[in-house]
């Protein structure tokens, strides 16, 4: 495995596989590498000739206050990780790199931005499309892995490749669980016994949720109420719970045949996400 920190030597070594007919596949992270990331660089390593992951703690998607300067950095254990599943290019560029003096340029990603997280992060999406878009035209892979955790995170980067016309396929892998059912995620180091304690209530509370709307309920309203019951008295510090249209992320006020439940809470002052799609059929 080589690790490139150049964005030029890495646009090289993509054109070099393009010129040798080799297909790349392309897993974006912020790095502190756990399984659920490892889950995309092996079912990349399956669907093409060549691997590459980024590793880039992008400041352009963090707001004054959050977790910039403590976000979790381990670039050994990353590259161990990445190449044990599949890497064969691990990108490692330096911020200086890839935001020189006088950037100035950001992707606006418009109003699906604007809500679950987007409302109380304003900024963050345009700073996640703007890192994708610039991987992208670095890397120039045919297929990007990404995971469904993150779901209005993908939805962002697949209408901004629709939009733009990139040219790459934008894979969505289904989110990764701990044992207790909490969504790996990076920021789960930030938890101690009893947050990962509390932390475990999310996932029963969509699976609860999910089993009502199968049951018959339709009213997001009871439904939203049933599930801060159950956060209730946790540990959990609610930001929102919604149940939206998986296609356009807008809260709906009948459940139909097909809802997204999107969770956001703060514990131990650690921010959570989670989501669950959820058909009737």
């Amino acid at each position: 495995m080589r690790i490139v920190k150049d964005p030029r030597a890495m646009r090289r070594a993509s054109q070099a596989l393009f010129a040798a007919g080799k297909q790349i596949g392309f897993v974006p992270t912020m790095g502190a590498l756990h399984e659920g990331h490892l889950s995309l660089i092996k079912k990349a390593r399956k669907e093409n000739d060549a691997v590459v992951v980024s590793v880039f703690v992008n400041p352009a998607q963090f707001s004054a206050g959050e977790d910039y300067e403590k976000y979790p950095r381990s670039i050994k254990n990353d590259a161990i990780l990445a190449q044990k599943a599949g890497c064969d290019i691990l990108f490692y560029p330096a911020s200086k790199a890839l935001y020189p003096e006088g950037f100035s340029c950001s992707v606006h990603t418009g109003r699906i931005s604007e809500v679950l997280c987007g409302a109380s992060r304003p900024g963050h999406f345009s700073g996640v499309a703007t890192i994708c878009l610039k991987l992208f035209n670095i890397i120039m892979p045919h297929k990007v892995y990404m995971g469904r955790k993150d779901y209005q995170q993908v939805a962002i980067i697949k209408k901004m490749v629709a939009d733009l016309n990139i040219n790459t396929q934008i894979k969505a892998l289904p989110t990764v669980r701990e044992a207790s059912g909490l969504a790996m995620s990076s920021r789960n180091n930030y938890l101690g016994p009893r947050g990962r304690e509390f932390a475990a209530v999310i996932y029963r509370s969509l699976k609860e949720a999910a089993g009502l709307i199968r049951e018959g309920e339709s009213s997001p309203g009871r439904i939203k109420s049933f599930i801060q019951s159950m956060l209730r008295g946790r540990g959990v510090d609610v930001e929102y719970i919604a149940i939206v249209c998986p296609r356009t992320l807008d809260e709906i006020k009948r459940v139909g045949c097909s809802v997204l439940i999107a969770i956001a809470v703060r514990i131990d002052q650690t921010r959570l996400i989670d989501n669950m799609l959820v058909s009737r059929r």
